[in-house]
């Protein structure tokens, strides 16, 4: 299954119910399996983003599915980027052209 990254940041309603995180942090990881997906790492991180998720989805339009639901509920935003492995990589450099 391809390998996605979500960059999370709280708005500013996810800032004011910031103890409610975990449990939120819970439900998308059980969104992410429902869907298909697979919930592979989380991390809380400082800077310009507040967390990582690592996930793997069947297919983009899963992805979409999934990211749409989460940011629906209006306390993180989200920039999603598409990961590949190493072998995945030299994959891809051994097919150019």
């Amino acid at each position: 299954m391809p390998t996605y990254v979500l960059l999370t940041r709280f708005t500013r309603r996810g800032i004011e119910n910031v103890r409610e995180s975990p449990d939120r942090t819970t439900a998308a990881r059980e969104t992410i399996e429902s869907l298909g997906g697979s919930w592979k790492d989380f991390y809380v991180t400082m800077g310009r983003y507040d967390g990582v998720v690592i996930a793997d989805f069947p297919d983009e339009e899963t992805a979409a599915q999934a990211i749409l639901t989460l940011v629906e509920s209006g306390n993180v935003t989200t920039e999603t980027l598409r990961a590949f492995t190493e072998a995945e990589f030299r994959g891809i450099v051994e097919a150019m052209p």
